[in-house]
């Protein structure tokens, strides 16, 4: 079954917010057999609103709204709705017993602005907030259904989670769809269609293989549609394991999930300590590692040594070291990453310094320019690479590099696959 999205939202024009909501729907509802067809951005008017779910109508049966349903005079989306069913509003007792209950826990007055979320249009059925206070809606007329819901990511995620998923699956017939992603590190995409293309000729016409690149990762997805869940199942699991066995040691992961996701969880999982030494990272690769639930365990702490000063101080680099092959070296990163690995009695130490950009470079040195130093209680090593984009890309592509290290040397010093 095909859905629409429509994101309503001057912001979203503008670029002040990025859209979110989009990327997470797609996901979510392609895994209860809804694909959406396309996605459309307006702005926060009457006339573009009702156009659009008009011309969406026009496509699909199922339309899937956002944005527009805070208490301000910008946001107009429930009463447009209201418009274009022809109906009138109702005061929802539900809603409102939430709303006080909300306002009384945060210890503010609830105003008339507020009540009047508990308005809703006559036709719609309304679809509990828990987690906010504008409540989603359900329209079904005419066998075209149209959900509204607020443009908060949290807020959206669940009235998706817990009011429409449910909905969905009485209110439509879908295909069973799966999807079973691996993630590969440091190999173009091209060389990986190389690879897999004799593999690609033997899947099914009902199963398929996208190539997803992003910062020196790619993501390998099978997607597979059947009527049959359990026969499905049992083929894609095939198909994935051949999969990843032609692609071999570029198999960083097999789920869907980031490189240094998946490091955090082993270091979690098998109780290896790490202890980082960034410089041109900036404490980048630190900050995305203490995402990870329960990443205390393992992590007693980084020093962010940008300066030279820094490097000598808190992390023994000598001064013989600056004045002869420089900061950004083999011989740097590996004193970083063994005084690291010392400082914070840590099982494996990383360390980088690198030339982010776009300025500080030398013909010798150009931007892009990173060494990444591993150490374990067994030696260390460094490995020198030449990297690209703005700097944040540069950041994301020397983590991607750095957690690729961290993998192999789990496997060769502590025997962790």
């Amino acid at each position: 079954m095909n859905a629409e999205i429509l994101t309503i939202g001057d912001e979203l024009l503008i670029g002040q917010t990025i859209d979110t909501n989009s990327a997470w729907l797609g996901k979510n509802l392609a895994l209860l057999g809804v694909q959406i067809s396309r996605k459309t951005a307006i702005s926060d008017s009457e006339n573009e609103i009702i156009s659009a779910i008009n011309e969406a109508f026009q496509r699909v049966d199922f339309l899937l709204v956002t944005g527009g349903l805070g208490p301000t005079k910008d946001d107009i989306t429930k009463k447009t709705l209201a418009k274009l069913y022809g109906c009138g509003f109702r005061r929802d007792e539900g809603v409102s017993a939430h709303l006080e209950s909300i306002f009384a826990r945060r210890g503010r007055r609830l105003l008339e602005i507020n009540r009047q979320q508990a308005d809703v249009p006559e036709v719609c059925e309304v679809l509990h907030n828990e987690v906010g206070t504008a409540p989603g809606m359900w329209f079904d007329q005419k066998g075209k259904v149209l959900v509204s819901m607020p443009g908060v990511p949290n807020e959206m995620m669940h009235i998706m989670e817990n009011r429409v998923f449910p909905r969905i699956k009485n209110r439509f017939k879908t295909p069973e769809i799966l999807h079973y992603t691996a993630v590969t590190v440091g190999v173009p995409e091209s060389l990986l269609s190389k690879q897999l293309e004799d593999f690609e000729k033997t899947l099914p016409p009902h199963i398929k293989l996208a190539y997803l690149p992003a910062l020196n990762t790619v993501k390998l997805r099978l997607s597979g549609q059947s009527d049959e869940s359990t026969i499905l199942r049992a083929e894609m699991a095939g198909y994935f394991d051949k999969m990843c066995k032609v692609c071999g040691d570029a198999i960083f992961v097999r789920e869907d999930i980031s490189p240094l996701k998946h490091i955090a969880r082993q270091l979690i999982q098998h109780n290896i300590k790490i202890s980082l030494a960034e410089s041109c990272t900036g404490g980048f690769i630190a900050n995305q590692l203490v995402m990870e639930p329960g990443i205390s365990k393992v992590f007693n702490g980084s020093i962010i040594s940008y300066a030279n000063e820094i490097k000598q101080r808190e992390l023994d680099v000598p001064t013989e070291i600056f004045r002869t092959v420089g900061a950004v070296s083999e011989e740097c990163a590996k004193y970083m990453c063994e005084s690291a690995l010392k400082k914070f009695n840590a099982d494996i130490a990383v360390s980088t310094t690198g030339i982010a950009g776009p300025g500080g470079a030398t013909p010798e040195k150009p931007v892009g320019l990173i060494y990444i130093g591993i150490a374990t209680a067994k030696g260390s090593r460094v490995k020198k690479y030449y990297l690209f984009g703005t700097r944040e890309q540069f950041m994301n592509r020397a983590a991607n590099c750095a957690m690729m290290m961290v993998k192999n040397t789990l496997f060769d010093d502590f025997g962790i696959l």
